[in-house]
């Protein structure tokens, strides 16, 4: 449990340094005061908690010290903990058995989201768990999208389902739900299209993914997970949204949120759509996809210790 934390803290290093470092160390043990607060909300908003989530932290933060002028910043830290952890309440995701297998997770989300890698790393921590995975490679428009996930699968060992450049990506998709399986397999992963020539292409080419799984099994695609670059921010809440009115998402796994500042976006895309939260990404090394968990994120976030 402390590697996991570890690996929450330091991923979200910029983010917990934007809260702490910027408001002067607010967070240590002394006393905390009303221009502390002022740089606080700043960096609330900065690491794009929203304007909610930053007015119920600061509501909570304020009445405190006003019962108590000598409130020291880690009693102000946990206070803000507690408000995190209640808005957050719900966001974990669990992922379980579905009925008969195998359980399909089609991996959705823009070019640059870090999809494809996101596909191969948690195919590779499934396996870790003695799970058997098949990887269909359904993003066919773009060029190096079979090329860089065939390199991950090779690297990893994983079994992977391709085509070539321009092929069907519903075809794809047919046949490595075909392969799982016929191979008695308990997982497919799909690594979705993230760009075709136009919005509503890329929407039709989804369903149609959605249709094809059907003829396999009614139920599939039992997770449907928009994974989203966490260094967006506030923007990636408009993109959620625009995916789950098109496709019905189930979930979301947020990325490289060791690179940036703004690991808020998270929360303020679980108030407005109530999208659980699987996975976060924190690096380039397959051990680095973690699963969520609300009391890591909430410690992190603030500079506390496991």
């Amino acid at each position: 449990m402390f590697g996991l934390f570890k690996k929450f803290k330091d991923g979200l290093t910029k983010t917990a340094q934007k809260l702490v470092a910027s408001v002067g160390g607010l967070f240590g043990q002394k006393p905390i005061d009303a221009a502390t607060l002022d740089q606080l909300e700043e960096a609330l908003y900065g690491a794009d908690f929203g304007v909610e989530t930053t007015s119920e932290i600061l509501e909570e933060i304020r009445a405190a010290y006003k019962k108590d002028k000598n409130l020291h910043g880690q009693e102000a830290a946990a206070i803000g903990a507690a408000v995190l952890r209640r808005v957050l309440a719900g966001s974990e995701g669990v992922l379980g058995p579905v009925g008969d297998k195998p359980t399909v997770i089609a991996l959705i989300g823009v070019n640059g989201s870090g999809k494809t890698t996101t596909c191969a790393k948690l195919a590779w921590r499934l396996k870790q768990d003695a799970a058997s995975v098949t990887i269909g490679a359904c993003d066919t428009f773009r060029a190096a999208a079979n090329e860089q996930l065939k390199v991950w699968c090779d690297r990893l060992d994983l079994e992977l389902i391709a085509s070539q450049h321009g092929a069907d990506s519903a075809a794809v998709a047919f046949d490595a739900m075909a392969a799982a399986k016929a191979r008695g397999r308990d997982y497919v992963l799909l690594d979705t299209a993230g760009r075709l020539h136009t919005k509503s292409n890329l929407m039709d080419e989804l369903a149609k993914v959605r249709r094809v799984l059907q003829k396999h099994d009614p139920a599939a695609p039992h997770h449907s997970w928009l994974v989203i670059d966490g260094s967006h921010g506030s923007n990636a809440i408009e993109q959620a949204k625009e995916f789950h009115r098109a496709f019905g998402l189930t979930g979301l796994i947020v990325t490289k949120l060791d690179g940036t500042a703004r690991g808020g976006a998270l929360v303020g895309i679980y108030r407005q759509l109530k999208l659980p939260v699987y996975f976060l990404g924190f690096g380039e090394q397959p051990e680095d996809l973690q699963p969520y968990t609300v009391d890591n994120y909430v410690k992190a976030v603030f500079g506390l210790e496991s």
